[in-house]
């Protein structure tokens, strides 16, 4: 079921009930050319870290070579950001990478609970 809520080029169409590859329910928004999927516990964990999420690129070397990933924090650092729209929670993505088609927020950790951010469904940007 869809629902479009605004008006033009900066309509938001969200999707209710979506459910993720993984198995869970998700919230599901589209802004301009970001798709931001967001679990109930991935936003409940930011609301209860302060209601923001930043997010920004990481690179890695891995195996001879080298992977960007995508790293999240309640706390901006020296980036620049800005805000994507995203039920429930204040999203920020690093002003430097490109938007990528979807963005996924889950939660994961053992002992420390943190955000995951998915680039297009891929822990690696691509």
């Amino acid at each position: 079921m869809a629902e479009t809520l605004g008006r033009g080029d900066n309509a938001v169409t969200r999707m209710a009930d979506q459910i993720s590859s993984s198995g869970c329910a998700m919230n599901a928004v589209t802004v301009g050319h970001v798709r931001v999927n967001a679990s109930p516990k991935a936003v409940q964990l930011v609301q209860d870290r302060g209601g923001k999420l930043y997010v920004w690129a990481k690179k890695m070397r891995c195996c001879g070579g080298s992977l960007i990933v995508l790293e999240t924090s309640s706390e901006p650092g020296q980036r620049p950001f800005r805000r994507v729209q995203a039920d429930g929670i204040e999203l920020y993505l690093d002003e430097r990478l490109r938007e990528p088609d979807e963005l996924e927020l889950d939660v994961g950790g053992l002992r420390r609970k943190q955000v995951h951010a998915y680039w297009d469904g891929c822990a690696y940007v691509v």
